[in-house]
């Protein structure tokens, strides 16, 4: 589904990390995981388009491999939905007009949605358990409340990949279990592919298919059985 080539990140010239070389299978959930500063959300970034690579390229498997830099913005926003941990100043809007905004990529210039959009919408919100919310203004909303909103519009968006950053940070445990498994779900029943960072180690190797585990500044890729001795050192140093 997407694979880092050679992969250079970082900033102006100057790498986090090098030789990046991994893969995403569809119908999985993969972790990635790593110490702070070792450019996990740089790498998030990098795949998201929001700076670009230092070297190597980002490839999806679309109709044949596309380099992700060569996407129109529409064409990214139908392949990739993104779940970033930056908070941002979202005017007076109420939450199911910002998991709306998950339909734009298919709504055209005038942005109306069909009674379709609607139901998508509606699921949406179901599968994150913002149903009750949704006539609440987004600025009335908690931090994990926000959270699930933001979650909710990247479902809504029906990408058939979907990158999150640090999505359980300001959940409570059974929140945060709920929604990795939610995720999980998604991608086995929906042959959906999902790549989330998260410091939540002991819910990621409980529930996650694969492991990107981000360590001096390279990926090692694998199930979390095949890397159970990697993420004992990794443990163990942090």
């Amino acid at each position: 589904m997407l694979h880092l080539n050679d992969l250079t990140i970082g900033y102006r010239n100057k790498p986090v990390a090098t030789h990046l070389t991994a893969h995403l299978t569809a119908g999985t959930m993969t972790c990635l995981i790593g110490r702070n500063g070792t450019g996990k959300s740089t790498l998030l970034r990098t795949i998201a388009t929001f700076q670009p690579p230092l070297a190597g390229s980002v490839t999806l498997d679309l109709l044949q491999p596309t380099d992700i830099t060569t996407l129109t913005p529409r064409m990214r926003a139908r392949a990739i939905g993104v779940v970033l941990t930056e908070r941002t100043a979202i005017g007076n809007m109420t939450v199911r007009e910002m998991v709306a905004m998950g339909r734009s990529p298919y709504t055209g210039f005038w942005g109306r949605l069909t009674s379709s959009d609607r139901e998508i919408v509606d699921e949406a919100l179901r599968m994150t358990d913002m149903e009750a919310f949704a006539a609440t203004d987004m600025n009335a909303l908690s931090d994990g409340e926000r959270q699930k909103v933001m979650i909710a519009k990247a479902l809504a968006q029906q990408t058939p990949f979907i990158m999150l950053d640090e999505p359980t940070a300001f959940l409570d445990y059974p929140s945060k279990v709920g929604t990795m498994t939610m995720l999980r779900r998604l991608c086995h029943e929906q042959g959906k592919t999902v790549l989330l960072s998260t410091h939540d180690l002991d819910t990621a190797l409980r529930l996650t298919d694969r492991i990107w585990l981000m360590d001096g500044g390279h990926i090692t890729d694998g199930t979390p059985e095949t890397l159970r001795e990697e993420i004992d050192c990794f443990m163990s140093r942090t």
